[in-house]
């Protein structure tokens, strides 16, 4: 029944009918009630239809506050997260390249990436009946208005159709713009948009529909990932990795100083990043209840584990706990905390924290060396490894016996095979596409800079400016 508004004006006479309103509403709902039971019983004796289902302001007030953080992550948070990682004179190119992408990535959503990302499952006539990518039914956001709704995770709870497509836009902008790490400092800036344009249409979408989408391939065999830690984490540090590994190393990688021209800049960053990953992961819930705080509370423990576990073992095997260490750490628990956000308890998540710290931290300083790619600001090292520590430890921690929110028919061993098994599928399907995408762009438009505009700058060379004078 909706709530009747009554405005009588002010001073003694307006709070006398008032009062005398409230008085008359018990009698007035009554009558109301004994009237509508009197229509029941005059309709057919059938089966009275469910309530329809309605649209919660709260938690659509929610998801629009999530997309706005979210996007902040990206803007400004990795833009300057990144930008004070790299050397002085490539500054700007960064900033320029993650502005760009997330401009790109905006217009390809509401083209055609919405619409296969979540399109296309059984019964759907918007798509074709496939479990690894939508269809095109909803290519230019045809048939989304202001009224459409979409479900929550509440039976009968929706919220507008808009505020979804906002809130999964903001996602489709962050994982590109972090593959722009791996290659920063020598890549055209050509190359780098074509580049994730094709990763995007190839990689991203079809991840997002077969971990996401009721009809898709992983989410079938019941793969968990909360908030993108395969989607967009494994998937980006992968094609970070290979986009290196094809691109090659900076020039004078492992012979010249190449250090952070501006931590308090990255701090900065770093921690626009933390903030907006609330909106990343407890938005993801889709509604304003108990698991939603669940998953911030996760969010909070596991980013300080996994920053104190960098910089404690930081300060063991270098005898010094660095800032860049410490944010680093932060980046690293944020990233392992995302797929397990709301299938954990907050000890579950303190634990995936201080794994994920320990296991970047080792990627980074010891690995990476031995590997040899000069993947640059360490975007497979932190987002890479730290997205398959939290997706197969989801598997482990969701068990009700270790603190998780458990599952019907939960059995450690499959759970955690399930969850090795999205790692793998991501690793392969990102590193092949990115592979052919990376090999397509050297032989065409040409991948790198040159020599001399790499050692002059990217800010001058390519943008004509400079961060400082």
């Amino acid at each position: 029944m909706s709530q009747i508004l009554i405005h009588a004006g002010d001073g003694p006479a307006g709070r006398q009918t008032m009062a005398a309103a409230r008085m008359a509403l018990p009698l007035a709902a009554g009558t109301l009630l004994a009237l509508t039971a009197g229509a029941a019983l005059a309709q057919a004796p059938e089966a009275v239809a469910a309530p329809a289902p309605v649209m919660d302001k709260g938690d659509a007030a929610w998801v629009m506050i999530s997309a706005v953080l979210v996007m902040m992550m990206t803007l400004p948070g990795l833009a300057l997260f990144y930008g004070g990682l790299v050397r002085s004179r490539n500054v700007l190119s960064v900033l320029m390249q993650v502005l760009s992408v997330f401009s790109v990535m905006s217009i390809l959503w509401v083209i055609a990436g919405y619409s296969l990302a979540f399109t296309g499952a059984e019964g759907d006539a918007a798509g074709p009946l496939t479990p690894f990518i939508g269809g095109l039914g909803k290519a230019f956001l045809a048939g989304v208005t202001p009224e459409s709704l979409v479900d929550t995770f509440t039976a009968g709870v929706q919220i507008p159709e808009f505020a979804f497509v906002a809130f999964q836009m903001a996602f489709a902008c962050i994982a590109p713009a972090l593959i722009v790490g791996a290659t920063a400092e020598r890549l055209k800036f050509p190359a780098i948009l074509a580049f994730v344009v094709i990763w995007f249409f190839l990689s991203y979408l079809p991840m997002a529909h077969m971990v996401w989408w009721s009809g898709g391939y992983l989410f079938a065999h019941g793969a968990l990932d909360f908030a993108g830690g395969t989607v967009i984490h494994i998937n980006a540090g992968v094609a970070g990795l290979v986009a290196a590994m094809v691109a090659g190393p900076r020039l004078g990688y492992g012979r010249e100083p190449m250090a952070p021209h501006n931590l308090t800049m990255t701090m900065i960053g770093g921690c626009l990043l933390w903030i907006g990953w609330f909106g990343f992961n407890a938005g993801s819930n889709l509604e304003a209840n108990g698991l939603t705080a669940l998953a911030l509370i996760n969010t909070v423990v596991a980013t300080a584990a996994a920053a104190l576990a960098w910089a404690g073992g930081e300060w063991v095997l270098r005898g010094h706990p660095s800032l860049l260490g410490g944010v680093s750490g932060a980046i690293a628990g944020l990233v392992g905390i995302t797929p397990a956000a709301g299938f954990v308890g907050p000890m579950g998540a303190i634990a995936i924290g201080i794994v994920a710290g320990l296991a970047c931290l080792w990627v980074v300083v010891s690995l990476k060396r031995r590997m040899g790619i000069d993947d640059s600001l360490d975007v497979f090292g932190i987002h890479g490894v730290g997205g398959i520590v939290g997706a197969i430890l989801t598997g482990v921690f969701v068990a009700p016996s270790l603190g998780g929110t458990g599952l019907d028919g939960y059995a450690m061993g499959p759970q955690v095979w399930v969850q090795t098994l999205g790692v793998i599928i991501c690793i392969v399907w990102s590193g092949v596409v990115s592979f052919v995408a990376a090999h397509l762009i050297r032989m065409t438009i040409g991948l790198r800079v040159s020599e001399t505009d790499e050692r002059q700058g990217l800010d001058l060379t390519t943008h004509g400016e400079n961060a400082y004078n």
